[in-house]
């Protein structure tokens, strides 16, 4: 197995503690293919991927990046690409005092070896390390097949959680990931992925007289972040559903905190403030636990949700369109396309559209009944 103990000693002591495991065993993988034959694990490392081989959205260009601005993965990939870029000027220092092995290496080597190392290393007591050949097995999301690592043997043993028949592609999880995740960490997306997710901002307008108030009462009173269904940031009002529940009950409706959030952005007086804090205080001290008796705003936010909803149908159409013409010009110019960037577009309007239809039990019309129901 390749780890990050496998660096040498006199460029560990020249990386400060902010480098992390991942890119000390980038810096590793990278001074073996630089030995190249001459390497002992030539044979692995000249089968990885190459420059141009790799999809996640760090090696897109802004063009690219642009037809997917309405998803998390957009900044997820901005921020983590500018993050690797600090990360490696820290290191570059060290590196230059080896000539010999990365004297002519680039941030876009490093980010290629980061990458490498991100998409394909297991954790083990060594932080992460490179396993060959278990490496190579393909994502599914539902698998159960265990990898074993005997550290001291420098053995692999993959148990699956089926009987193959010869010719079978044997699948092993990466991690309950949803399509954005998968996107940016391994460059792919699934057709249908049941832990996929969206994320839906609510802005709570700079010029409401109550805006203070209300953001204080959405923090006071909103549930904690809940992993497997739903969270909240405090500061961009920022919430990501992952399943909505249908006509039949099944799933596990728009998230309480979305909701509170919408009825509070409804609210006109400080006495319906206090109203609101009244009900969490009689319930379980959350917002939204019960339908409002005040019909009218009930309604009122559920349309809120609702415009917002299709806004984001909306934009995400338009990017579907968009990424189409893009790849047909692409062909026309003879350039290769990976189609499954285009993917994830795709899934997030699916799934945007499906939430409206399960939630609201019709297109097109608003049913307060059935938005109270479902919720």
């Amino acid at each position: 197995h390749l780890t990050p103990d496998n660096i040498l000693p006199e460029i560990n002591s020249l990386l400060s503690n902010v480098v992390g495991d991942v890119s000390r065993l980038a810096i590793v993988v990278l001074m073996e293919q630089r030995k190249g034959q001459a390497s002992e694990w030539d044979p692995y490392i000249s089968s990885l991927p190459h420059a141009g081989e790799l999809h996640s959205t760090l090696f897109w260009s802004k063009e690219e990046l642009e037809m997917i601005h309405q998803s998390s993965v957009y900044e997820e990939t901005i921020s983590q690409k500018a993050q690797l870029k600090k990360e490696y000027l820290t290191l570059r220092p060290a590196l230059d005092q080896f000539p010999i092995f990365f004297k002519d290496t680039t941030f876009e080597d490093f980010l290629h070896a980061f990458v490498l190392v991100a998409s394909r290393a297991w954790g083990s007591s060594k932080a992460v390390s490179l396993v060959p050949f278990a490496d190579f097995l393909n994502h599914d999301g539902d698998s159960e097949a265990l990898l074993l690592i005997d550290e001291d043997k420098q053995i692999s043993e993959v148990i699956a959680d089926q009987d193959y028949t010869p010719g079978k592609q044997v699948l092993v999880s990466y991690g309950k990931y949803p399509n954005s995740t998968l996107l940016l960490d391994f460059g792919f997306t699934l057709s249908y992925n049941n832990c996929d997710q969206v994320q839906i901002q609510m802005v709570s307008p700079q010029h409401d007289p109550l805006r203070n108030l209300k953001l204080e009462l959405v923090h006071k009173l909103s549930t904690p972040v809940v992993t497997d269904s739903c969270s909240i940031d405090s500061f961009r009002n920022s919430f990501i559903i992952k399943e909505v529940r249908s006509t039949r009950g099944k799933g596990k409706g728009i998230p309480q905190p979305l909701r509170a959030f919408a009825r509070i952005l409804c609210t006109d007086t400080l006495e319906e403030l206090r109203d609101l804090e009244l009900e969490a205080l009689q319930t379980d001290g959350r917002l939204a636990r019960r339908p409002l008796k005040n019909m009218s705003r009930e309604i009122q936010s559920h349309q809120l949700l609702l415009s917002r909803i299709t806004h984001l149908i909306q934009d995400y159409d338009a990017s579907v369109k968009e990424a189409r013409v893009y790849l047909i010009r692409k062909k026309v110019e003879k350039l290769k396309w990976p189609s499954r960037r285009i993917t994830l577009l795709t899934i997030s309007l699916t799934r945007l559209t499906r939430m409206v239809s399960r939630s609201l039990g019709t297109t097109g019309t608003l049913q307060p009944k059935g938005w109270i129901q479902s919720f």
